[in-house]
Order: C-alpha cells, then structure tokens, then sequence
C-alpha cells in the first residue's frame, strides 16, 4: 500500500486553513519545537474564525506536525483576526486581534500551546506584531493602510509613555478611509498590514504586508496588489527603517515571457506571516488562496536567504551575490515543495492540491475541503482544455521511475500529457482519461532523476476534476 503524502506546502493538512502564521521557536518540556499561531479560516464566508488553533513541529523534521488543539477563543464570541504570540520569561503572551481585528487584548499562559487566559485589553491596532529584544525590553507594531510602533510596559500591555511611533514606515493609499493621511504615502514600498518584527544579526527587520498599487510587469502585477510580504531594517527598533525589498508573492510560479513580462499562474491574494531560523535555515511563513475567494487559506513555508553586505543592508530573499558580496534580492519561488527543500517524494500519493501552477489563471482553482480526514485530497476542479496544473519539486532519487498513475473524475474526452522541467518541457508520459474512469497509468518514455518539476496538460472536449498522482517504480 503507497503512503499518502501529508505534508508539503501547504505544511498543515489540506483540510486545515491557517492563515497569517507566525512561526516561533519555544523551549518547553525539556524541547525546542516550531509552533505556529495564525487565524483561522473557519467561517467559509468571512475572514477567520472565532477560534484559534495551535499546531507545532520538531526542529529536525517540518513535515511532522503535530495539533494542539483550540488555544484560545473570543471573549465575546467575534471573529478573531491574526494574532502574535512571544515569550518573555517563563511565560507565553498571546496578542488576540478581537472583534475582527478592532480590539486587542494580550493573554498569558505557562505553555506555548495554552490554553491562554486572562486576557487584558491594550491600546494596540491591527494585526499586530510583537518582538522581545535581547535585552528584556518589549516592542508593538501594528497599523492597516499606516503603521504604528512603541516600547511596551513589564505588565506587557501598556504603551510605554513617550515611546509610540506613527509611520516609521511609509503607506499606500487608503481607500477606506474617509480622511486618509496623505502625508506618509510611500508608492514604492507602501505598507499595507501584517506587522511582523524580527531582530536578526543586530538588526530590526521589519516584515510586512505590501500593496503595489504600479505594475510590476516582471512578476505579471498591473493592478492593485497585496499579495506580498515584504521588509524593511534599522538599526533601532521604532525608527530610522530603510529600503529592504520583497521576501515572497503568492502568485505561484511566475512564468518569463518572450518580452521580458511575467505571468502569474496561481490567485494571488492577501499576504501574512513571518521569519524564523530553524537549523541555520531561514524560512518565510506566508499563505496562499484556496477556492474562488479569500476565505479559505492555507499555511505556505519557504526557505530564503539571509544576508547584511557591507555597508549594513540586510539582504533577504533570492539574493544575488557579486564577488562573494550580496548586491540584490527578489522574492523567493513559491513552491509545492516548502521546507522539503530537496522535493516531495514522488513515490507517494500527492494530492493535486499541493500544485504552485494553475494555468490559464482563474479557470481551474483548487477545491477547498474541511473533512478532518487523515490524507485526504484537495482536488483541483473545473479543469478544461489547454489546463496546466504544475508541481515545483519532486524527488526521483537515483533511479527512474517506470511510469505514472494520475487519479480524476472526467466528464467526457480528456487526455493528459506529462511534461519535465517547465509546463513546456519535454513529455514523458501521455494518458487517456474517458468519461467515469477515475484513475490511469501510463509508461514514462523517458527516465527521470534527481529533483525536478513536473507539470500535467489536460487537454480535449470534456470537464476534469484532478484529485491525485504518483510515480511508480
């Protein structure tokens, strides 16, 4: 019996949405482990949930997740938006954003995994995000459409007096708001939401979410769009915040066109998350998009690098070094392979759902399932002629695999090829799917080695609903 592939990216399984996840390294019971606090997608028609759930992993190994269990809930019974959760001592704080992110309340617990009670209400703002310095000291930041920072009291609540900061980074037009700050509007780099802070090699990085309101035709943007996370860094914790750049989109891949253009090939949608070294290893937290709108996210992990030139820039993302020296970055790929860094097995049942390329953009999309069921699939549905549905990476190991197994429900004629390397890359295996055959194999032509991408091309008269595949040995 094949194993079912569990983890990937998204990390959590396919039926839990967990958006906004900031990842933090604690220490508890004698053990260091990842734990990831976010909101959560349980409303179906709305942003969040009215719970939040704690989900946590072995430092050696980010696919093994294990679930906590609800760790807080409202104290009102309101959705709850994305929270940030910090140690300081021997004690865990929870910043819960109630009453959809307009009501801040900080609550404590002995254990990372809560639950976290006694809530206590602060003057914060949204989404916030809160960093506890080397040396005990305690700093906020928050802000939707502007940005606000401050020193925090010992009690871990209070606005330290003299210390708030308004827009220590510059912000995108507000089109909410009836009497917008037009004073602090930054077009290039502008802050949207999503406050995340980190210190790291002695600086403040602060990471948060971008909306590009120009086009940036290399990554096929030519409207409004916030599906970024992205930084700045200081040398001081509430001011003096520099150019930094983007750390990751949630396009899916984007495909280089013969102009010099890109092309999006997943629904890119709102961005949250956050940095964390595991093992001498940076990776970014983020999300991306299930279904057709916004209300069914998922946990996405990527690893980036992590560098400060010279002249104290920090560096983060897909960096480009000269001479040894970091001269530039761009935002990492978005993959189906997240913190598997070497490729998912290809030996194992994989879900259609793990897919980083979805083409044409916004007519196939992946089917959001809240079945608490161990493996189950997220199938990618409405699949019709000249649908490409792409995977970055696989792991074939030393030796090839003899043929491929795709598993679909098909209304009418379809066909598939399978390409290597890009969603015009050589074929390697074609199939024929009738109406009501749910799975086919078919020979490779050729072998296939080491880490590599591979793409399914549906094509024909009929309608797909693509649930799984798998190579065979």
């Amino acid at each position: 019996m094949k194993e079912i592939l569990r983890s990937a990216n998204p990390y959590l399984p396919l039926w839990e949405h967990i958006p906004d996840g900031e990842p933090r390294v604690f220490e508890y019971g004698g053990e260091k482990r990842l734990y990831v606090y976010g909101s959560h997608d349980t409303e179906k028609t709305a942003y969040c949930g009215r719970d939040q759930v704690v989900w946590s992993a072995p430092l050696d190994d980010l696919t093994d997740w294990t679930y906590h269990g609800v760790c807080y809930t409202a104290t009102n019974g309101s959705i709850l938006y994305a929270p940030d959760v910090v140690q300081k001592g021997d004690t865990f704080y929870l910043y819960a954003a109630e009453n959809q992110g307009g009501r801040i309340v900080v609550a404590s617990s002995k254990s990372p995994a809560g639950p976290f009670t006694d809530p206590v209400e602060t003057k914060l703002g949204f989404d916030p995000g809160v960093l506890v310095d080397d040396d005990g000291r305690v700093y906020a930041y928050w802000g939707f459409c502007s940005c606000y920072c401050a020193e925090l009291e010992d009690d871990m609540a209070t606005i330290k007096e003299g210390t708030l900061r308004a827009h220590p980074i510059g912000h995108v037009p507000d089109p909410w708001n009836e009497d917008p700050d037009t004073a602090h509007i930054d077009l290039r780099d502008a802050f949207f939401e999503a406050s995340s802070p980190r210190k790291i090699g002695g600086k403040y990085v602060y990471v948060y979410s971008k909306r590009y309101v120009t086009p940036v035709p290399e990554l096929g943007v030519y409207e409004d769009n916030n599906g970024f996370l992205s930084y700045k860094w200081s040398d001081s914790p509430l001011e003096g915040y520099q150019d930094g750049g983007d750390i990751s989109f949630n396009g899916g891949e984007i495909l280089k066109l013969p102009d010099g253009t890109g092309q999006q090939t997943y629904r890119w949608g709102n961005n949250h998350g956050g940095l964390v070294e595991i093992n001498g290893q940076w990776y970014i937290f983020y999300h991306r998009h299930t279904g057709t709108d916004e209300f069914a996210r998922q946990g996405m992990i990527e690893p980036v690098d992590i560098a400060i030139g010279k002249n104290g820039k920090v560096y983060i993302g897909d960096i480009t070094y000269v001479n040894g020296e970091p001269v530039s970055s761009k935002p990492v790929e978005m993959t189906s392979s997240g913190a598997s860094i070497n490729g998912i097995d290809a030996y194992k049942i994989i879900s259609a759902g793990y897919t980083c390329h979805i083409s044409p953009l916004r007519q196939a999309y992946i089917k959001a399932v809240y079945e608490q069921k161990d493996g189950i699939s997220a199938p990618v549905v409405n699949i019709k002629d000249s649908t490409t549905v792409g995977f970055r990476y696989l792991q074939f190991g030393e030796n090839s695999p003899q043929s491929v197994t795709v598993s679909a429900k098909t209304e009418g004629q379809m066909s598939v090829r399978v390409r290597v390397d890009s969603y015009r890359g050589k074929i390697i295996a074609e199939l024929d799917l009738k109406s009501g055959e749910t799975t086919q194999s078919a020979p490779l032509t050729c072998g296939i080695i080491g880490k590599r991408a591979i793409y399914f091309e549906f094509y024909g008269s009929g309608e797909c609903e693509f649930d799984s595949f798998t190579f065979d040995r």
